[in-house]
């Protein structure tokens, strides 16, 4: 039976859409919706017919994105140089509301560009059958261009109520928390099926091991190889490794698991060209479903598409401690919860589960003097809370500049170095969210249980913006677990931004650069007064603690001259642009090495400084009773047998590991919080809003 259903647009375009149903079924358009519901939607993407092309060569490199609201719940995978693409991949979304249709949007992925739009599409969910597998058809179209043809997109569809748990608990979150006092306290505890369908219910860690016999895409045969990592909206890309076709990445990340059946991770491996478009290597896939959990397993995949194997370490494991409930539902205000909270993490459970060194608490409770974003001189704000790679978000208060969200997110901590970042924007519901302010919190220097106007800062974080927000954070961690954690490589966002070449950024960090030779210049000058006995006693001082620590080993630079090519005019200042940005980032990691020596020494983290004072300690009592040389034994031994002990261990520098957890000057300006007006006053209204 074939049937014809309208679509919703907020750009009021004509699509087409067909869907065929099986006999007889309830259709949702003909009788009353619950408000709200919990509904299941399982969609299978089939393909796409006759899309529009994008490239230079007649052909695109098509994905689809669905989105309900201003939320994205989908992202697929890119089929290249194809215009009739077949996905064949399958989304398991849930459902708040039926009267919000699913978006559909079809772009053509561009490297290094923004991504060119091939048309959209709206489902109307309400028209949907429940229980009945539908196959949709959509024509996609362009706002700005509704006459032309820009091809179709082929859908299944299976729409499933929610029973039970999930319906009663979305009924209960929405409910205000400003009700009677006595229906808080039995409503607000959310159900544990209710939080596992919003955040994740697992962890997926994996190390990017090797790569072996990959595909020569230069003219010198070789390749300068990275990888992409996708699952769902998770994204990780690795180091560039250059000029060889066996590379040796040993990196380390995880992925959160959403769906308790497990996803497919979809990989692809690319060649790093300056100045021209990357080139593609190969793709492979990880399905999760078919590995078995609390298990590590070392996967050797061959490149489809392409040429050569990957190597992984992939392991599946529970979920870390992450919730969002109510203002009224505080796991530390929970007596019982709260001796449970500090006795996992008590001096007494050192070597359990090093990675869970503590738990952090975070009280969104409103902004006040919000940026206008809005034409009608509002904002529907929402907050982004952060915690490395693990992001949680609040509801969004429309049409507001003093949104009161009052809700409590509770995270894992892996790093007590870790950063805290709260961020406002702006819901646009056709668009990206506009970006209205955002405040970094060292955990270290969070004082428990004081609720706090933090002010808003830009992008950047070098200054004020408009509007405070309001927070209070509890950090509750072992010491112990933390110092040693300090001493293995920090965790890796999934995605950072791409280094953009800037004038402003390139002076600073030569000022910053000019700053540390500024102090090797001045050392140098005291150096020389010493041996030119200025002044006797010091040259006395010197001499007698240098003669004991005469040991020099000097160090070649070993510099590969690379080979000239002829480029055209574009691609000569895209080089030149690339040589910038090198330059410009070498700077920085020099300035920043150089800064985060000198904060250790100025205490500007104690933390770390009393650490660095304690394993000095430690150093010169193990001096006192070993020789030297046993101890050096030791350590060579321990070196060169690490690969055999451990061939897949991610090699580490201890040092540098715990100076890169110490804040170079630029992060001690980002993280500095500004002193709010003082015509906010939390403290006195806190209890008052609490109670």
């Amino acid at each position: 039976m074939l049937d014809s259903c309208k679509l919703k647009s907020a750009c009021n375009l004509p699509f087409i859409y067909n869907k065929k149903i099986n006999t007889a079924g309830t259709s949702n358009a003909d009788v009353p919706l619950p408000d709200p519901g919990m509904y299941q939607l399982d969609i299978t993407l089939r393909r796409g017919q006759s899309l529009a092309a994008r490239d230079r060569g007649g052909t695109s490199d098509p994905y689809v994105k669905f989105k309900i609201g201003r939320k994205e719940v989908f992202r697929s995978k890119i089929i290249h140089k194809n215009l009739n693409p077949v996905w064949e991949e399958k989304a398991c979304i849930l459902v708040e509301h039926l009267r919000e249709p699913l978006y559909i949007k079809v772009f053509d992925y561009d490297f290094g560009l923004q991504d060119d739009f091939m048309g959209s599409a709206f489902l109307d969910l309400t028209q949907l059958e429940l229980n009945r597998p539908t196959d949709v058809t959509l024509t996609l179209k362009d706002p700005h261009y509704p006459d032309h043809d820009l091809g179709i997109i082929l859908l299944s569809v299976v729409l499933t109520p929610k029973e039970g748990e999930h319906r009663d608990a979305t009924m209960l979150m929405r409910k205000s928390w400003k009700r009677s006092s006595k229906f808080q306290t039995q409503s607000l505890r959310l159900s544990d099926a209710h939080r596992k369908s919003h955040l994740w219910r697992g962890i997926v860690s994996i190390t990017l091991i090797e790569g072996r016999d990959l595909k020569a895409m230069d003219s010198n045969g070789l390749s300068d190889p990275y990888v992409k990592f996708r699952l769902g909206h998770q994204k990780y890309k690795s180091k560039i490794m250059p000029k060889t076709l066996n590379p040796q990445w040993r990196e380390q990340f995880d992925f959160h698991l959403y769906e308790e059946r497990g996803g497919i991770i979809d990989i692809t491996a690319w060649d790093k060209d300056a100045g021209k478009r990357d080139d593609f290597i190969g793709r492979c896939q990880v399905d999760l479903s078919a590995l078995s959990r609390e298990q590590t397993h070392k996967l050797e995949l061959q490149l489809e598409e392409g040429e050569g194997r990957l190597v992984l370490l992939v392991t599946l494991t529970a979920s870390a401690t992450v919730s969002i409930s109510d203002l009224s539902v505080s796991s530390l205000e929970d007596q019982k919860e709260r001796e449970e909270i500090l006795k996992r993490y008590s001096p007494l459970r050192i070597f359990h589960n090093l990675k869970d060194v503590g738990f952090l608490q975070v009280k969104v409770i409103r902004a006040e003097g919000l940026m206008v974003a809005d034409v009608t001189g509002k904002s529907d704000p929402f907050c982004v809370v952060e915690l490395n790679n693990d992001r949680l978000l609040t509801h969004t208060v429309y049409k507001n500049l003093n949104p009161e969200w009052n809700k409590v997110f509770t995270f894992n901590i892996k790093d007590i170095h870790s950063v805290l970042e709260v961020t406002v924007y702006d819901e646009d519901r056709d668009r990206s969210a506009d970006f209205l302010g955002k405040v970094a919190i060292p955990l270290l220097s969070i004082q428990n249980g004081e609720q706090k106007a933090y002010v808003l800062k830009n992008k950047q974080l070098t200054g004020p913006t408009k509007g405070v927000i309001y927070l209070e954070i509890d950090v509750i961690f072992n010491a112990v677990k933390a110092s040693l954690r300090t001493l293995i490589p920090k965790e890796q966002k999934y995605i950072e931004e791409e280094n953009r070449l800037s004038k402003q950024l390139l002076l600073r960090n030569f000022i910053r650069m000019k700053r540390c030779v500024m102090v090797l210049v001045n050392a140098a000058y005291y150096v020389n007064s010493c041996l030119d006995w200025d002044s006797p006693p010091r040259s006395l001082a010197a001499f007698v603690v240098v003669e004991d620590m005469l040991e020099d080993e000097e160090e070649e630079d070993d510099k590969d001259d690379k080979d000239s090519e002829k480029k055209g005019f574009i691609n000569k200042i895209y080089a030149i642009q690339e040589v910038c940005i090198s330059v410009q980032n070498i700077l920085d990691e020099v300035a920043s090495f150089g800064e985060r020596i000198k904060n250790t020494f100025n205490w500007t983290v104690p933390f770390l400084s009393w650490l660095a004072i304690i394993a000095l300690c430690v150093f010169t009592v193990i001096l006192y009773f070993i020789p030297l040389r046993y101890i050096v034994l030791v350590w060579g031994i321990n070196k060169f047998t690490k690969k055999l002990r451990s061939p897949y261990a991610i090699d580490n520098n201890e040092l540098l590991d715990f100076l890169s957890r110490v804040p170079s000057d630029v992060q001690v300006v980002q993280y500095q919080e500004l002193k709010p007006d003082p015509s906010h006053s939390p403290c006195k209204r806190k209890k008052n809003n609490l109670g």
